[in-house]
Protein backbone atom coordinates (compact mmCIF):
# COMPACT_ATOMS: atom_id res chain seq x y z
CA UNK A 1 0.00 0.00 0.00
CA UNK A 2 1.46 3.33 -1.05
CA UNK A 3 1.78 6.10 1.54
CA UNK A 4 -0.25 9.27 1.00
CA UNK A 5 2.81 11.30 0.00
CA UNK A 6 3.80 8.68 -2.60
CA UNK A 7 0.26 8.68 -3.97
CA UNK A 8 0.41 12.47 -4.26
CA UNK A 9 3.77 12.34 -6.04
CA UNK A 10 2.33 9.75 -8.43
CA UNK A 11 -0.54 12.16 -9.15
CA UNK A 12 1.95 14.91 -10.03
CA UNK A 13 3.89 12.45 -12.19
CA UNK A 14 0.67 11.50 -13.98
CA UNK A 15 -0.12 15.17 -14.63
CA UNK A 16 3.40 15.87 -15.90
CA UNK A 17 3.28 12.82 -18.18
CA UNK A 18 0.32 14.63 -19.79
CA UNK A 19 2.47 17.74 -20.32
CA UNK A 20 0.87 19.34 -17.28
CA UNK A 21 -2.69 18.60 -18.44
CA UNK A 22 -3.31 22.29 -19.16
CA UNK A 23 -6.69 21.51 -20.65
CA UNK A 24 -7.81 19.58 -17.56
CA UNK A 25 -6.60 22.28 -15.20
CA UNK A 26 -8.30 25.03 -17.20
CA UNK A 27 -11.56 23.07 -17.32
CA UNK A 28 -11.43 22.45 -13.57
CA UNK A 29 -10.96 26.15 -12.84
CA UNK A 30 -13.75 27.07 -15.25
CA UNK A 31 -16.04 24.61 -13.49
CA UNK A 32 -15.18 26.10 -10.10
CA UNK A 33 -15.68 29.67 -11.32
CA UNK A 34 -19.28 28.77 -12.23
CA UNK A 35 -19.87 26.43 -9.29
CA UNK A 36 -22.00 26.67 -6.15
CA UNK A 37 -18.92 26.37 -3.88
CA UNK A 38 -19.49 29.90 -2.64
CA UNK A 39 -18.69 31.20 0.84
CA UNK A 40 -19.52 34.82 1.67
CA UNK A 41 -20.23 35.61 -1.98
CA UNK A 42 -16.92 34.27 -3.30
CA UNK A 43 -16.01 30.99 -4.98
CA UNK A 44 -13.64 29.14 -2.65
CA UNK A 45 -9.98 28.72 -3.53
CA UNK A 46 -9.17 25.15 -4.54
CA UNK A 47 -6.44 22.93 -5.94
CA UNK A 48 -6.41 20.64 -8.95
CA UNK A 49 -4.54 18.02 -6.90
CA UNK A 50 -6.81 16.03 -4.53
CA UNK A 51 -5.91 14.90 -1.05
CA UNK A 52 -5.36 11.18 -1.48
CA UNK A 53 -5.84 9.03 1.63
CA UNK A 54 -4.92 5.36 1.85
CA UNK A 55 -6.88 2.87 3.95
CA UNK A 56 -4.54 3.06 6.94
CA UNK A 57 -4.98 6.82 7.23
CA UNK A 58 -8.73 6.54 6.59
CA UNK A 59 -9.15 4.04 9.42
CA UNK A 60 -7.15 6.31 11.73
CA UNK A 61 -9.56 9.11 10.86
CA UNK A 62 -12.45 6.78 11.69
CA UNK A 63 -10.98 5.77 15.05
CA UNK A 64 -10.29 9.35 16.13
CA UNK A 65 -13.70 10.62 14.98
CA UNK A 66 -15.89 7.90 16.44
CA UNK A 67 -13.98 7.64 19.72
CA UNK A 68 -14.27 11.40 20.16
CA UNK A 69 -18.00 11.31 19.43
CA UNK A 70 -18.57 8.81 22.23
CA UNK A 71 -16.67 11.02 24.68
CA UNK A 72 -18.41 14.22 23.61
CA UNK A 73 -21.84 12.66 24.02
CA UNK A 74 -20.94 11.69 27.59
CA UNK A 75 -19.84 15.28 28.30
CA UNK A 76 -23.04 16.77 26.85
CA UNK A 77 -25.29 14.45 28.83
CA UNK A 78 -23.36 15.00 32.06
CA UNK A 79 -23.59 18.77 31.57
CA UNK A 80 -27.34 18.56 31.09
CA UNK A 81 -27.92 16.33 34.12
CA UNK A 82 -25.35 17.54 36.68
CA UNK A 83 -25.51 21.12 37.96
CA UNK A 84 -22.18 20.80 39.77
CA UNK A 85 -20.46 19.68 36.57
CA UNK A 86 -21.73 22.76 34.73
CA UNK A 87 -19.61 24.97 36.93
CA UNK A 88 -16.39 24.03 35.12
CA UNK A 89 -17.69 25.90 32.03
CA UNK A 90 -17.76 29.69 31.80
CA UNK A 91 -20.89 30.44 29.75
CA UNK A 92 -23.24 33.33 29.31
CA UNK A 93 -26.37 32.43 31.35
CA UNK A 94 -28.37 32.49 28.11
CA UNK A 95 -26.15 29.72 26.70
CA UNK A 96 -26.82 27.64 29.78
CA UNK A 97 -30.55 28.13 29.24
CA UNK A 98 -30.28 27.01 25.63
CA UNK A 99 -28.15 23.97 26.43
CA UNK A 100 -30.75 22.71 28.91
CA UNK A 101 -33.74 22.97 26.57
CA UNK A 102 -35.47 19.64 25.86
CA UNK A 103 -34.20 17.65 22.89
CA UNK A 104 -36.95 15.10 22.37
CA UNK A 105 -35.08 12.70 20.06
CA UNK A 106 -32.38 10.06 20.52
CA UNK A 107 -29.29 11.63 18.90
CA UNK A 108 -27.13 13.50 21.43
CA UNK A 109 -24.80 14.97 18.79
CA UNK A 110 -26.35 14.52 15.35
CA UNK A 111 -23.80 16.37 13.23
CA UNK A 112 -20.21 17.40 13.88
CA UNK A 113 -16.88 18.08 12.21
CA UNK A 114 -13.68 17.45 14.11
CA UNK A 115 -10.74 19.43 12.76
CA UNK A 116 -7.50 17.58 13.46
CA UNK A 117 -3.85 17.61 12.54
CA UNK A 118 -2.66 14.18 11.45
CA UNK A 119 0.87 13.12 10.56
CA UNK A 120 -0.02 10.74 7.76
CA UNK A 121 3.28 8.87 8.12
CA UNK A 122 3.34 8.26 11.89
CA UNK A 123 -0.49 8.50 12.41
CA UNK A 124 0.05 10.80 15.40
CA UNK A 125 -2.80 13.27 15.62
CA UNK A 126 -4.12 16.17 17.69
CA UNK A 127 -7.24 18.33 17.74
CA UNK A 128 -7.43 21.82 16.31
CA UNK A 129 -11.12 22.49 17.03
CA UNK A 130 -14.53 20.85 17.14
CA UNK A 131 -17.48 22.15 15.14
CA UNK A 132 -21.16 21.34 15.53
CA UNK A 133 -24.14 22.05 13.33
CA UNK A 134 -22.69 25.18 11.77
CA UNK A 135 -19.98 23.10 10.08
CA UNK A 136 -19.73 23.87 6.39
CA UNK A 137 -17.53 22.53 3.63
CA UNK A 138 -19.66 19.65 2.39
CA UNK A 139 -20.54 21.35 -0.86
CA UNK A 140 -16.98 22.61 -1.33
CA UNK A 141 -15.75 19.03 -1.39
CA UNK A 142 -18.56 17.93 -3.70
CA UNK A 143 -17.92 20.67 -6.25
CA UNK A 144 -14.13 20.33 -6.23
CA UNK A 145 -14.44 16.59 -6.86
CA UNK A 146 -16.70 17.35 -9.83
CA UNK A 147 -14.21 19.93 -11.12
CA UNK A 148 -11.33 17.45 -11.42
CA UNK A 149 -12.93 14.06 -12.02
CA UNK A 150 -13.24 14.43 -15.81
CA UNK A 151 -9.65 15.61 -16.29
CA UNK A 152 -7.17 13.41 -18.11
CA UNK A 153 -4.97 13.38 -14.99
CA UNK A 154 -7.70 12.09 -12.71
CA UNK A 155 -8.96 9.51 -15.21
CA UNK A 156 -5.44 8.24 -15.89
CA UNK A 157 -4.69 8.01 -12.14
CA UNK A 158 -8.01 6.21 -11.58
CA UNK A 159 -7.00 3.54 -14.08
CA UNK A 160 -4.22 2.53 -11.67
CA UNK A 161 -6.16 2.73 -8.40
CA UNK A 162 -9.58 2.11 -6.88
CA UNK A 163 -10.90 5.52 -5.82
CA UNK A 164 -13.90 6.80 -3.88
CA UNK A 165 -15.10 10.28 -3.00
CA UNK A 166 -17.22 11.22 0.02
CA UNK A 167 -21.01 11.06 -0.22
CA UNK A 168 -22.14 13.70 2.27
CA UNK A 169 -25.60 14.71 1.04
CA UNK A 170 -27.94 11.71 0.67
CA UNK A 171 -26.26 10.10 3.69
CA UNK A 172 -27.01 13.06 5.94
CA UNK A 173 -30.55 13.48 4.62
CA UNK A 174 -31.35 9.85 5.45
CA UNK A 175 -29.80 10.17 8.93
CA UNK A 176 -31.74 13.40 9.58
CA UNK A 177 -34.98 11.63 8.66
CA UNK A 178 -34.10 8.70 10.91
CA UNK A 179 -33.41 11.06 13.83
CA UNK A 180 -36.67 12.92 13.26
CA UNK A 181 -38.58 9.64 13.40
CA UNK A 182 -37.43 9.24 17.04
CA UNK A 183 -38.83 12.69 17.97
CA UNK A 184 -41.41 12.62 20.77
CA UNK A 185 -43.81 14.80 18.78
CA UNK A 186 -43.21 13.58 15.24
CA UNK A 187 -45.99 13.93 12.69
CA UNK A 188 -46.80 12.26 9.43
CA UNK A 189 -45.55 14.07 6.32
CA UNK A 190 -43.34 16.51 8.23
CA UNK A 191 -42.03 19.72 6.73
CA UNK A 192 -38.36 20.57 7.28
CA UNK A 193 -36.28 23.75 7.30
CA UNK A 194 -32.56 24.52 7.21
CA UNK A 195 -32.08 27.57 9.42
CA UNK A 196 -29.34 30.11 9.96
CA UNK A 197 -28.88 33.85 9.92
CA UNK A 198 -28.73 33.98 6.17
CA UNK A 199 -26.46 37.00 5.92
CA UNK A 200 -23.66 34.85 7.40
CA UNK A 201 -24.75 31.35 6.37
CA UNK A 202 -23.48 29.25 3.46
CA UNK A 203 -26.79 29.66 1.65
CA UNK A 204 -25.81 27.96 -1.61
CA UNK A 205 -24.99 24.79 0.33
CA UNK A 206 -28.32 25.02 2.20
CA UNK A 207 -30.27 25.19 -1.07
CA UNK A 208 -28.54 22.11 -2.44
CA UNK A 209 -29.38 20.18 0.72
CA UNK A 210 -32.96 21.41 0.44
CA UNK A 211 -33.16 19.82 -3.01
CA UNK A 212 -31.84 16.53 -1.62
CA UNK A 213 -34.54 16.54 1.07
CA UNK A 214 -37.16 17.16 -1.61
CA UNK A 215 -35.78 14.28 -3.67
CA UNK A 216 -36.24 12.08 -0.59
CA UNK A 217 -39.91 13.08 -0.44
CA UNK A 218 -39.82 15.84 2.18
CA UNK A 219 -40.55 19.51 1.65
CA UNK A 220 -37.63 21.53 2.94
CA UNK A 221 -37.13 25.29 2.94
CA UNK A 222 -34.18 27.52 3.75
CA UNK A 223 -35.17 30.04 6.40
CA UNK A 224 -33.65 32.83 8.44
CA UNK A 225 -34.06 32.26 12.18
CA UNK A 226 -35.33 35.83 12.54
CA UNK A 227 -38.23 35.15 10.16
CA UNK A 228 -39.69 32.26 12.17
CA UNK A 229 -42.96 32.74 14.05
CA UNK A 230 -44.31 30.69 16.97
CA UNK A 231 -48.01 31.02 17.80
CA UNK A 232 -47.84 28.87 20.91
CA UNK A 233 -48.66 25.69 19.03
CA UNK A 234 -46.84 25.71 15.71
CA UNK A 235 -43.57 27.16 14.48
CA UNK A 236 -44.05 28.72 11.04
CA UNK A 237 -41.86 30.19 8.33
CA UNK A 238 -42.27 33.64 6.78
CA UNK A 239 -45.08 32.32 4.55
CA UNK A 240 -47.05 31.05 7.54
CA UNK A 241 -46.41 27.38 6.82
CA UNK A 242 -45.67 24.99 9.68
CA UNK A 243 -42.14 23.67 10.23
CA UNK A 244 -41.84 20.34 12.05
CA UNK A 245 -38.07 19.91 12.13
CA UNK A 246 -35.06 22.17 11.70
CA UNK A 247 -31.51 21.39 10.75
CA UNK A 248 -29.84 24.06 12.84
CA UNK A 249 -26.94 25.55 10.92
CA UNK A 250 -26.81 28.69 13.10
CA UNK A 251 -23.95 28.66 15.59
CA UNK A 252 -25.09 29.40 19.10
CA UNK A 253 -23.10 32.59 19.58
CA UNK A 254 -25.07 34.06 16.65
CA UNK A 255 -28.25 33.14 18.53
CA UNK A 256 -26.94 35.10 21.50
CA UNK A 257 -26.09 38.06 19.26
CA UNK A 258 -29.65 38.02 17.87
CA UNK A 259 -31.26 36.97 21.14
CA UNK A 260 -34.45 39.02 21.00
CA UNK A 261 -35.03 38.19 17.32
CA UNK A 262 -34.60 34.45 17.99
CA UNK A 263 -37.16 34.00 20.73
CA UNK A 264 -39.82 32.39 18.51
CA UNK A 265 -37.43 29.55 17.68
CA UNK A 266 -36.30 29.20 21.30
CA UNK A 267 -39.86 29.13 22.62
CA UNK A 268 -40.91 26.54 20.02
CA UNK A 269 -38.03 24.29 21.10
CA UNK A 270 -38.93 24.81 24.75
CA UNK A 271 -42.51 23.71 24.06
CA UNK A 272 -41.49 20.70 21.96
CA UNK A 273 -43.23 22.15 18.90
CA UNK A 274 -40.26 21.54 16.61
CA UNK A 275 -37.40 19.05 16.46
CA UNK A 276 -34.20 21.11 16.53
CA UNK A 277 -31.56 18.87 14.97
CA UNK A 278 -29.04 19.46 16.53
CA UNK A 279 -29.97 20.78 19.89
CA UNK A 280 -28.40 23.90 21.37
CA UNK A 281 -26.48 21.63 23.75
CA UNK A 282 -24.14 21.05 20.82
CA UNK A 283 -22.61 24.38 21.82
CA UNK A 284 -20.83 22.54 24.63
CA UNK A 285 -18.54 20.86 22.13
CA UNK A 286 -18.29 23.87 19.79
CA UNK A 287 -16.96 26.23 22.45
CA UNK A 288 -13.19 25.77 22.70
CA UNK A 289 -13.46 25.56 26.48
CA UNK A 290 -14.20 21.90 25.75
CA UNK A 291 -10.47 21.23 25.46
CA UNK A 292 -9.77 22.38 29.00
CA UNK A 293 -12.95 20.68 30.25
CA UNK A 294 -11.89 17.31 28.81
CA UNK A 295 -8.84 17.33 31.08
CA UNK A 296 -10.75 18.45 34.15
CA UNK A 297 -10.84 15.89 37.04
CA UNK A 298 -14.65 16.02 37.04
CA UNK A 299 -14.66 14.88 33.41
CA UNK A 300 -11.99 12.26 33.94
CA UNK A 301 -14.12 10.78 36.71
CA UNK A 302 -16.90 9.61 34.34
CA UNK A 303 -14.72 8.64 31.36
CA UNK A 304 -13.09 5.24 31.06
CA UNK A 305 -9.37 4.72 31.49
CA UNK A 306 -9.05 4.22 27.74
CA UNK A 307 -11.00 7.41 26.98
CA UNK A 308 -8.85 9.46 29.34
CA UNK A 309 -5.71 8.10 27.71
CA UNK A 310 -7.14 9.04 24.32
CA UNK A 311 -7.80 12.60 25.51
CA UNK A 312 -4.27 12.92 26.86
CA UNK A 313 -2.87 11.89 23.48
CA UNK A 314 -5.18 14.01 21.32
CA UNK A 315 -5.86 17.28 23.14
CA UNK A 316 -3.05 19.85 23.11
CA UNK A 317 -2.44 21.61 26.41
CA UNK A 318 -5.11 24.33 26.61
CA UNK A 319 -5.56 27.12 29.16
CA UNK A 320 -7.53 30.29 29.57
CA UNK A 321 -5.30 33.20 28.60
CA UNK A 322 -5.39 34.51 32.14
CA UNK A 323 -3.03 34.80 35.08
CA UNK A 324 -5.12 32.45 37.21
CA UNK A 325 -4.98 29.61 34.67
CA UNK A 326 -1.60 29.78 32.92
CA UNK A 327 1.88 31.25 33.23
CA UNK A 328 1.45 34.28 30.98
CA UNK A 329 5.12 35.17 31.13
CA UNK A 330 6.08 31.69 29.92
CA UNK A 331 3.58 32.02 27.08
CA UNK A 332 4.99 35.43 26.26
CA UNK A 333 8.56 34.12 26.25
CA UNK A 334 7.89 31.03 24.09
CA UNK A 335 5.68 32.38 21.35
CA UNK A 336 6.43 29.66 18.77
CA UNK A 337 4.96 27.04 21.10
CA UNK A 338 1.51 28.64 21.39
CA UNK A 339 -1.57 29.76 19.48
CA UNK A 340 -4.20 32.19 20.79
CA UNK A 341 -7.89 31.54 20.07
CA UNK A 342 -11.26 32.94 21.21
CA UNK A 343 -13.26 30.44 23.21
CA UNK A 344 -16.33 30.88 21.03
CA UNK A 345 -16.06 31.94 17.40
CA UNK A 346 -15.73 30.46 13.92
CA UNK A 347 -14.03 31.06 10.59
CA UNK A 348 -10.55 31.41 12.20
CA UNK A 349 -11.43 34.89 13.44
CA UNK A 350 -8.97 36.26 16.02
CA UNK A 351 -6.73 33.18 15.83
CA UNK A 352 -3.02 33.94 16.09
CA UNK A 353 -0.11 31.50 15.90
CA UNK A 354 2.94 32.77 17.74
CA UNK A 355 5.23 31.30 15.10
CA UNK A 356 3.72 33.74 12.58
CA UNK A 357 4.27 36.79 14.79
CA UNK A 358 7.22 38.94 15.73
CA UNK A 359 7.90 39.15 19.46
CA UNK A 360 6.47 42.66 19.64
CA UNK A 361 3.31 41.52 17.82
CA UNK A 362 2.96 38.57 20.20
CA UNK A 363 3.39 40.79 23.25
CA UNK A 364 0.70 43.09 21.90
CA UNK A 365 -1.70 40.17 21.36
CA UNK A 366 -1.25 38.94 24.91
CA UNK A 367 -1.88 42.42 26.28
CA UNK A 368 -4.92 42.74 24.02
CA UNK A 369 -6.59 39.42 24.90
CA UNK A 370 -5.31 38.23 28.30
CA UNK A 371 -7.42 38.35 31.46
CA UNK A 372 -10.61 39.22 29.54
CA UNK A 373 -9.17 42.49 28.20
CA UNK A 374 -11.10 42.09 24.94
CA UNK A 375 -14.40 41.65 26.76
CA UNK A 376 -14.56 37.88 26.14
CA UNK A 377 -12.42 34.94 27.29
CA UNK A 378 -9.54 33.73 25.11
CA UNK A 379 -7.55 30.52 25.21
CA UNK A 380 -3.92 29.71 24.61
CA UNK A 381 -3.16 26.27 23.20
CA UNK A 382 -0.01 24.37 22.33
CA UNK A 383 0.76 24.91 18.66
CA UNK A 384 0.80 21.70 16.61
CA UNK A 385 3.07 21.77 13.56
CA UNK A 386 0.85 20.58 10.68
CA UNK A 387 1.72 17.76 8.29
CA UNK A 388 2.83 19.08 4.93
CA UNK A 389 1.60 17.84 1.56
CA UNK A 390 2.62 18.81 -1.94
CA UNK A 391 -0.17 20.66 -3.69
CA UNK A 392 -0.79 22.84 -6.72
CA UNK A 393 -1.78 26.36 -5.61
CA UNK A 394 -4.36 28.37 -7.56
CA UNK A 395 -2.77 30.45 -10.31
CA UNK A 396 -4.04 33.60 -8.62
CA UNK A 397 -1.96 32.85 -5.49
CA UNK A 398 1.32 32.14 -7.30
CA UNK A 399 2.63 35.76 -7.44
CA UNK A 400 2.13 36.12 -3.68
CA UNK A 401 3.75 32.73 -2.98
CA UNK A 402 6.76 33.60 -5.12
CA UNK A 403 7.10 37.04 -3.52
CA UNK A 404 7.05 35.55 -0.01
CA UNK A 405 9.45 32.70 -0.77
CA UNK A 406 7.04 29.76 -0.63
CA UNK A 407 7.86 28.69 -4.20
CA UNK A 408 10.02 29.54 -7.18
CA UNK A 409 8.66 31.25 -10.26
CA UNK A 410 7.27 28.49 -12.54
CA UNK A 411 9.25 27.97 -15.74
CA UNK A 412 7.09 27.39 -18.86
CA UNK A 413 7.70 23.94 -20.31
CA UNK A 414 9.26 22.61 -17.10
CA UNK A 415 7.51 19.86 -15.08
CA UNK A 416 5.01 21.18 -12.54
CA UNK A 417 6.38 21.00 -9.02
CA UNK A 418 4.26 20.66 -5.95
CA UNK A 419 4.41 23.31 -3.24
CA UNK A 420 4.46 22.04 0.39
CA UNK A 421 1.33 23.24 2.20
CA UNK A 422 0.16 22.66 5.78
CA UNK A 423 -2.81 20.32 6.23
CA UNK A 424 -5.88 20.27 8.43
CA UNK A 425 -8.46 17.49 8.16
CA UNK A 426 -12.11 18.03 9.09
CA UNK A 427 -13.70 14.69 10.02
CA UNK A 428 -17.46 14.63 9.44
CA UNK A 429 -19.60 12.64 11.86
CA UNK A 430 -23.26 11.92 11.13
CA UNK A 431 -24.74 10.79 14.45
CA UNK A 432 -21.48 9.16 15.48
CA UNK A 433 -20.55 7.57 12.16
CA UNK A 434 -17.44 8.85 10.38
CA UNK A 435 -18.59 9.86 6.91
CA UNK A 436 -15.91 11.91 5.16
CA UNK A 437 -13.17 14.53 5.29
CA UNK A 438 -13.05 18.25 4.60
CA UNK A 439 -9.47 18.65 3.34
CA UNK A 440 -7.96 22.11 3.69
CA UNK A 441 -4.42 23.32 3.11
CA UNK A 442 -2.48 26.55 3.46
CA UNK A 443 1.03 27.95 3.28
CA UNK A 444 0.77 29.79 6.61
CA UNK A 445 0.67 28.48 10.20
CA UNK A 446 -3.07 29.26 10.54
CA UNK A 447 -4.97 27.35 7.85
CA UNK A 448 -8.05 29.29 6.75
CA UNK A 449 -9.49 31.15 3.80
CA UNK A 450 -8.31 34.40 5.38
CA UNK A 451 -4.70 33.11 5.32
CA UNK A 452 -4.43 31.95 1.68
CA UNK A 453 -6.08 28.65 2.58
CA UNK A 454 -7.53 26.39 -0.11
CA UNK A 455 -9.69 23.28 -0.22
CA UNK A 456 -8.82 20.01 -1.92
CA UNK A 457 -11.08 17.22 -3.12
CA UNK A 458 -11.06 14.32 -0.67
CA UNK A 459 -10.35 11.02 -2.42
CA UNK A 460 -10.01 7.70 -0.66
CA UNK A 461 -7.62 5.21 -2.29
CA UNK A 462 -9.01 1.73 -1.71
CA UNK A 463 -6.00 -0.24 -2.97
CA UNK A 464 -5.15 -3.29 -0.91
CA UNK A 465 -1.56 -4.27 -0.17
Amino acid sequence: MLSDDKLTQEYFDTMNALDGDAEGRAAAQAYMDASSAIVHHRVVGSTFVPRLYNDVVWERFRYVAETTHTILCKVIERYRSDEDYRQIFDYDPRLVELALLPRGYDAVLPFARLDIFLDENTLESAFCEINGDGSAGLNEDREIVHSIEQSATFRSFAEQHTLASCELFETWVQEFIRIYNTFDHKVDNPRFAICDYLDVGVVDEFRIFSDYFKAAGYECVVADVRDLYFDGTDLCDSEGRVINAIWRRSVTNDVIEHWDESQDLINAVREGAVALIGAFSGHIIHDKQIFEALRNPLTKAFLTEEENAFIESQVPATYFLADDDCDLEAVRANKDAWIIKPTDSYGARDVYAGIACSQSEWDHLIDRYANGAAGAPFLVQRYITPFKTLTLPPDSDIPWLVEHGFMEEPVPGEPIKGVPYNNISGLYLFNGTFTGVFSRLGPLPAISKEHKGITAATIRVLDRA
